[in-house]
């Protein structure tokens, strides 16, 4: 198992179960073959750098997480055609 941490934005404009909801769905595609360490990061609303979709906040959330090196391109994918999901990145960090 690789460690791995996942940073995430999610779209302001939802509300706070829609995002909660999606905090969830992102563990629980992450728990279909790796395991999250500890609770995730909520950062909460930030100013963002340079608008995306039109919008200048974000939610902000990490996780780490350990799994197999084929799960980061699968949660990558399914981050990537979530709606909810304005922008994410996933690190290895065992890699030096």
């Amino acid at each position: 198992m690789t460690n791995y941490e996942l940073m995430f934005i999610i779209d302001p404009a939802l509300e706070e179960e829609a995002k909660a909801a999606t905090v969830e769905a992102v563990k629980g595609i992450i728990e279909t073959e790796g395991e999250v360490i500890g609770e995730a990061d909520v950062w909460g609303m930030r100013k963002l750098a340079y608008p995306i979709r039109k919008k200048s906040e974000g939610y902000y959330v990490v996780i780490e997480f350990q799994a197999p090196p084929t799960l980061p391109k699968e949660l990558d994918r399914r981050l990537k055609i979530s709606d909810n999901i304005m922008r994410h990145m996933i690190v290895n960090k065992d890699e030096k």
